[in-house]
């Protein structure tokens, strides 16, 4: 038999609080595609951090091709031709695309950076995933899925024979994902080994050769993709059935208005937009990327506010022009970019769930620990947050944790008007459902929530109403046992015209 690009042997790996790697052992086939699935915390990110020379192991032994490495840092990793895509994105913000790509190996003459060299080759490395960009604009001005466009083109273009994709699609549109599964394909007939780290069972499934899973850290099978059903994965991921579910009563009714916006406009993210929620109602948002979702989101918690229009909280119109006036009317955001807008990476759990509630946590002028820390353990437990959570940085926390972190936040805060962006974005199937079960207990305990996301089966099986937003402009308004992907998707790409603006009935409540 060939040897396998990839050998880890008895692989441990310990954090403080928390067993992240129980010896596990497993062999990646040379020129394969091969999945890494668990539910988040199970040890995929950190086996792949790991081979990327990221972290070092506690115990165990790493094989590339057949020969034992001991990488002391990515640059290691990098010289042995292992590179890495990661989930949350890591750059020089204030640097150029060119720079960010050429990092650590800049291009210089007579001891200067050469930056007409630095232009050609991030050009190069952006051509090898066929992605158009200004290589001279700064990282920080490109959006979530642009800069992960840019963190694949450094793996890919790099030359590394063994490449890492820690959830890649997770912030790309469908159009962006197909261009990313074609470029498998170009890596599969070079030879590149790839190792993709996904909840996404279709792309697991459409990609990928072999699937290894991981639970708690441990081992527990490796298998040829074919021979297992989504279920049987599933399975073997969360170590029970996942049964279908319902959130709610399908005919729950909904209650009083709690939001209504009314010609609501922000130059050049938005115009006129008019929507109402009511409690005990999911409105869900659709649109492709860059239609003013997560915009609308934004300046309805004052990130920055509208320029124009009338916004309304139960009835009475309200300015909001920060977050501090949205969390006192009792709005709670779910940013898209939990990284950079949702969680204080350096803070622990505790700190990130009680920072909306420190005035009333405090007592002359002083932080109620006990209080602070009986609240948040009861959401911790609510949402089933692992305990160490509590106090552990957030930044060292699994993407699912995070996401459950800010979630309880809210929670906590006793928000009555939830806007949710993305809220399952990168997190296991597992708690996907969790969420998926938060979202339809608390728009029946009278929270409305305004879901945005651009998982369509996502907002058909939780949404009342679908909004559907194209250009900056509501184009469209579905009833949530009318609509279909179909229809949604027709309406987001304008092929259907013959209706252009919404009824009323479909803005300001359900049919």
């Amino acid at each position: 038999m060939a040897e396998p690009a990839v050998r880890f042997e008895g692989i441990t790996k310990r954090f403080p609080g928390a067993l992240a790697l129980d010896d596990v052992s497993l062999e990646v086939g040379a020129g394969s595609c091969h999945a890494l699935c668990g539910e988040n915390g199970a040890g995929k990110s950190t086996l792949g951090k790991i081979l990327a020379g990221i972290h070092a192991p506690d115990a165990g032994r790493l094989f590339i091709k057949g020969r034992e490495m001991r990488f002391a840092s990515p640059g290691d990793a990098m010289k042995a031709g292992v590179g890495m895509v990661h989930q949350e994105l890591a750059f020089c913000e204030n640097l150029s695309v060119a720079d960010n790509l050429c990092l650590g190996h800049l291009p210089s003459r007579h001891g200067l950076v050469s930056h007409r060299e630095t232009a050609r080759r991030a050009v190069a490395m952006l051509d090898e995933i066929g992605m158009r960009l200004d290589v001279a604009a700064p990282v920080g001005r490109l959006s979530i899925a642009q800069q992960q466009m840019v963190q694949i083109a450094q793996a890919v273009g790099g030359g590394a024979e063994i490449v890492v994709f820690d959830e890649p699609t997770s912030s790309l549109s469908r159009t962006e994902s197909e261009r990313l599964f074609e470029l498998f394909g170009r890596l599969k007939t070079r030879g590149v080994t790839c190792i993709y780290v996904s909840h996404r069972m279709p792309e697991v499934f459409r990609l990928c050769d072999t699937v290894t899973v991981l639970r708690d850290g441990r081992h527990v099978a490796t298998a040829p993709s074919h021979t297992l059903s989504e279920a049987e994965l599933v399975r073997l991921m969360i170590g029970r059935p996942l049964a279908e579910y319902f959130p709610r009563p399908p005919d729950a009714q909904p209650g009083e208005e709690l939001l209504r916006i009314e010609g609501l406009s922000a130059p050049g993210k938005f115009t006129d937009i008019s929507l109402a929620l009511r409690a005990g109602e999911v409105v869900g948002l659709a649109g492709l990327v860059g239609a003013g979702r997560s915009e609308l989101a934004g300046a309805l918690f004052g990130l920055p506010p509208a320029s124009t229009g009338v916004i309304r909280v139960r009835g009475t119109p309200v300015e909001i022009r920060n977050p501090r006036d949205a969390i006192r009317l009792g709005l709670g955001l779910v940013p898209e970019d939990r990284k950079r807008q949702g969680i204080v990476a350096q803070e622990s759990g505790l700190h990130n769930i009680s920072l909306p509630l420190l005035r009333r946590l405090s007592r002359f002028t002083w932080l109620r620990a006990g209080e602070e820390r009986r609240v948040a353990g009861r959401f911790l437990e609510r949402l089933s947050i692992r305990s160490s959570a509590l106090d552990a940085a957030a930044a060292g926390l699994s993407g699912g944790n995070q996401q459950k972190i800010v979630l309880a936040r809210w929670l906590a805060a006793g928000s009555r008007i939830l806007m949710l962006d993305e809220p399952t974005r990168g997190v296991d199937v597992a708690a996907k459902a969790e969420i998926h079960a938060l979202i339809g207990e608390l728009a029946a305990q009278g929270t409305g929530v305004l879901l945005i996301s651009s998982e369509l089966p996502e907002l058909l099986s939780l949404s009342d109403r679908i909004l559907v937003l194209r250009n900056g402009r509501l184009v469209g308004g579905l009833a949530g046992s009318a609509a279909t992907q179909d229809a949604v998707l027709r309406l987001m790409a304008g092929l259907d015209e013959t209706s252009p603006n919404p009824p009323p009935a479909s803005v300001f409540q359900s049919a």
